[in-house]
Formats: structure tokens, C-alpha cells, sequence
């Protein structure tokens, strides 16, 4: 086979779909994807995409990638955590297996230092190089680029003026906007939607679509499709749409100037996702859009001098994230000596070493760094983190597994709360709310929020209360999920039947 990984579930299910028109065969047969929770392949596929977790999973059975002949690794100038395991765990696989071809794609990355990352090669001799550097040009049209005169002091509202104003006065063509989150997107298109409803009759209409990767699979299609002859799209994305999907059509690009990056601090323990002013290598990938089907139009909503400030590239994730799951996984694929392991870039020590404390704590490896049975190697199965992983697990024993699958289920999607900016529907919001919360906390609140949606289910009723429909109806599914990977995991599935105050 050959396999090919994508940072992104959307990417993922769109290249597959396209391949598979192309080579004129139904989707999941000659040409499949696979993404947590969702296996859209059979025995004839041969040429698979998938996310990288799941390429990772699968070095699990097969150390060797053996039903492999070629792996193609996608995006690595994003250098994702996994992205840097994966290419780590593939220099010791070609080792072994010599005829096994790697190619890693990138359109911004330093391809020097991962050529001499690759090649085994210890001679002079460039003749003996096992590894080699091919350049496609990408064909782009001419982009013109603008920038503010001005700071912008709120650059959601500066993204849909500018929108309305390119759709009033420039010529016909798609636009996509880049900002950093699923709320602000869903701000945007709203506000876009309220603008569209005022245009005259006669005049050119605007279609504002969302786009961000926990959106439905559905309504990530829409974005894709052509608007009719009398319509220009907007699609508001997060940086997905940056390099890991190619829009038709799209002709104007509106730079908000940030991107949501996770960050790991290591002294308290925390995750977050923080909004970071975006690298030049982003901003000139984002202007590159633009540039596609014709000449097209960048717009800045930041200075000139701003961007010449700008760091030339995102810091590897490996450098800022929690690394517990990381280790994990390696730990499960065999690799004991994890600090000796060969990264693409050198995670700092500090977090390699609360990694391995905080595994060490939950008992999944013991006082020799080695992987605990059945403890350890069962977290290392689950698609989740360590923490979440564990709690699971002595869910079982506790008689409370149903409960901790929905929690976890919330955990897993974003902002089920729907909280509006300002005025009535803010205090609303408040009311409707508190409705749900309880003293001992957020996580019995998703659980009482949950509870009261499967009894009611409706938009109408979510609108009511003001949820999310659409988180929720994707907890439904990933609670689902769970639920088989339990049955799989032999983890008995009880209710402990509201009685919450048990331990």
C-alpha cells in the first residue's frame, strides 16, 4: 500500500475523496481513508490516507509498517507532535527495511535539515546520499498585498468590514478569511450572515461559510461546492484552510494576523491554547491562496513594520506541548530509552521529564520507566490522553464508566456553552445556563447538560438554552465511539444511575 499522512481529519477524507474520483473507483475500496473512530478502507485499498495517530496505532502491530511500500508524510512544516514521532520512528524503520520510500512533503520547510536528518549516509560521498531533495514549483499567480495603515483594534469586526467592503467594490471572486477559533469564526459568519439578508434585489449575494476542523463532516463539505452564478462565498476559516485544503475559486484573502496555537506549561501542568501573532512562513502561505485560480488580492489587517517582526517560522509543537502521550505511545511501540530517542528537534528536557513523572503517577509505567500490563499498555490503546485514559479505565471498577464516557465525550468537542457578546442575550445566557451547573463543578454540568439534551435533542430546544447543537450532536457520536472501544477494551459499561455523591 501506500499511505499517506495528513495533519487533519479534513484533509484526510477530502484528498481521499478526490483521489478516488480520479482514479474512478468508489471511495473505500482502491482508494480509502482512515480517522479516529471512522476506517473507510477494505482489503483491495491501495492507496491509503490517514491521520498520523492513526499511522501510530498501527506501528503498534506492525513495528515495520510491512504492508507499506511507500509513506508519504504531509504538511511536516506544521511539525506537529505526532509529525515529529512519526519521522523520528521512520529514520530507525528505513534502517531495517531499505526498500521502504519515504517521501515528506512540505511547502515552507527548511529541506536541508531534514535531508541531513534522513540520510544515513556517514562518507563525503554525496553519490551515497540516502536521502534527496525534489522541488515542485507551485504554478501561482501574481498576489497583490495590502496592508493597514493603522493597528486594528478589533480584528474580527475589521475582517467582516473588510469582506463587505471587498464584495461592494472589487469583481467577482470567492474570499476567505483566516481567524484563529471556532467562536470567532462562528461570530463572523453570523454578522456576514446578517449583512447578506439587507443586500438589494439585483445585487451580487454573499454566502458566508464556516470552516474549522470541528465542524461536521457535512457541513466541511460546503466549502467546497460552487456558489450559483449570482452569489460570492465567504468562507471564514481557523488556519485549516491555511495549508491542509485547497478552496476552488478563491481569489481575496483577509489576514487576521494570529493564529491559536496549544502551549504546555510545564510548572503548572496546564494545557492551553494560546493566540500568538502568526510566523512569516504562515502569513506568506495564507497571501498564497489568493494566488490560485487567477491574480488575486491579499489584505493585512496588521502594519507592514508588524510583519517585518513577525518569527520567520511556528515553534515545533514538540518544543511547547504536554509530551505524556507522546511517551506513551513510544513506550507501547518499544522504545524504552525514550530520552535517547532521535526527534526532529530536541524537546526540552523539563517537559520530557514531567511527562514520564506524571505516567509514573498514574501507574501506566513503573519505577524502571517500563510499561505496566495490563494498566499501561491498555492507556497506550486509547485514543485519549493519559489522564482521561486512566480515569476511564477505574471508571469500570467504580460502576460509573457510562457517566465518565459522556464527560469525556464533552471534554472532546469545544464550547458546548453558547455565551453572546454583550446586552439581553448575555444575561439570558446566564440564566439558561445556570440552569445546568452545579456545585461540584464543570464536569457533572456537562454531564447534566448532556443528560438534558438526550431527552430533548432539538436545534429549537438548544437555541432555548443556548447550546451548541452542533457540539452536542458530535459528543452523540463520539460518546458512541467510545462505547465500542470500551466493549473492545473488555470495560464494563455501568451506570452508577444519578447517584454521583457514591465515593
Amino acid at each position: 500500500m501506500i499511505g499517506i499522512t495528513e495533519p487533519r481529519r479534513v484533509a484526510a477524507t477530502s484528498l481521499a475523496n478526490r483521489v478516488a474520483d480520479e482514479r474512478n473507483c468508489i471511495l473505500g475500496t482502491e482508494v480509502g481513508y482512515s480517522i479516529r473512530f471512522d476506517n473507510c478502507t477494505d482489503e483491495t485499498t491501495k492507496i491509503k490516507y490517514m491521520t498520523e495517530g492513526i499511522l501510530l496505532r498501527e506501528l503498534m502491530s506492525d513495528p515495520l509498517l510491512t504492508s507499506y511500500s511507500v509513506i508519504v508524510v504531509d504538511e511536516v512544516h506544521e511539525r506537529t507532535l505526532l509529525t515529529d514521532i512519526i519521522m523520528g520512528l521512520l529514520k530507525k524503520i528505513i534502517r531495517k527495511r531499505k526498500r521502504l520510500r519515504i517521501v515528506v512533503c512540505s511547502a515552507t520547510v527548511d529541506a536541508e535539515q531534514l535531508r541531513d536528518f534522513f540520510n544515513t549516509n556517514t562518507t563525503k560521498d554525496s553519490t551515497k546520499d540516502t536521502a534527496i531533495i525534489l522541488t515542485v514549483e507551485g504554478r501561482l499567480y501574481p498576489v497583490d498585498i495590502f496592508y493597514v495603515k493603522e493597528p486594528v483594534a478589533n480584528y474580527v469586526t475589521s475582517v467582516v468590514d473588510t469582506a463587505l467592503k471587498i464584495h461592494e467594490t472589487e469583481e467577482s471572486g470567492d474570499i476567505l478569511a483566516f481567524l484563529t477559533g471556532l467562536d470567532e469564526v462562528d461570530q463572523a459568519v453570523s454578522l456576514l450572515s446578517e449583512h447578506a439578508k439587507l443586500i438589494k434585489e439585483g445585487k451580487q449575494k454573499l454566502l458566508p461559510l464556516a470552516m474549522y476542523g470541528s465542524l461536521p463532516n457535512s457541513e466541511q463539505l460546503k466549502v467546497f461546492w460552487r456558489a450559483a452564478k449570482d452569489t460570492r462565498k465567504v468562507i471564514v476559516a481557523t488556519n485549516i484552510a491555511e495549508t491542509s485544503i485547497t478552496i476552488p475559486n478563491i481569489v481575496y484573502v483577509i489576514d487576521c494576523g494570529f493564529v491559536k496555537i496549544p502551549w504546555y506549561e510545564v510548572e503548572t501542568q496546564t494545557n492551553s491554547l494560546v493566540i500568538v501573532p502568526v510566523s512569516k512562513a504562515s502569513a506568506d502561505q495564507r497571501a498564497g491562496r489568493a494566488g490560485r485560480v487567477r491574480t488575486g488580492k491579499a489584505y493585512r489587517l496588521y502594519t507592514e513594520q508588524a510583519y517585518s517582526e513577525l518569527f520567520e517560522s511556528t515553534p515545533p509543537e514538540m518544543q511547547r506541548s504536554d509530551l505524556a502521550p507522546a511517551i506513551l505511545q513510544l513506550k507501547a511501540l518499544g522504545i524504552d530509552n525514550v530520552l535517547r530517542f532521535n526527534f526532529p528537534s530536541a524537546p526540552p528536557s523539563k517537559n520530557l521529564l514531567t511527562g514520564l513523572e506524571l505516567l509514573y503517577a498514574l501507574g501506566a509505567i513503573d519505577s524502571n520507566g517500563e510499561l505496566t500490563a495490563p494498566l499501561g499498555l491498555t492507556m497506550a490503546e486509547m485514543p485519549l490522553e493519559p489522564v482521561l485514559a486512566k480515569s476511564l479505565i477505574v471508571s469500570g471498577e467504580m460502576e460509573c464508566s457510562e457517566e465518565l464516557s459522556i464527560i469525556l465525550a464533552m471534554l472532546q468537542v469545544q464550547n458546548v456553552f453558547i455565551r453572546p457578546a454583550g446586552g439581553q442575550a448575555a444575561i439570558k445566557a446566564r440564566i439558561a445556563h445556570r440552569k445546568f451547573e452545579v456545585e461540584e463543578g464543570d464536569l457533572l454540568s456537562f454531564l447534566n447538560v448532556y443528560t438534558a439534551y438526550e431527552k430533548n435533542k432539538t436545534p429549537s430546544w438548544c437555541q432555548k438554552h443556548f447550546l451548541n447543537h452542533k457540539a452536542l450532536r458530535r459528543a452523540t457520536e463520539i460518546k458512541a465511539q467510545m462505547h465500542c472501544m470500551m466493549r473492545r477494551l473488555d470495560i464494563p459499561l455501568i451506570s452508577c444511575n444519578g447517584n454521583v455523591h457514591k465515593y
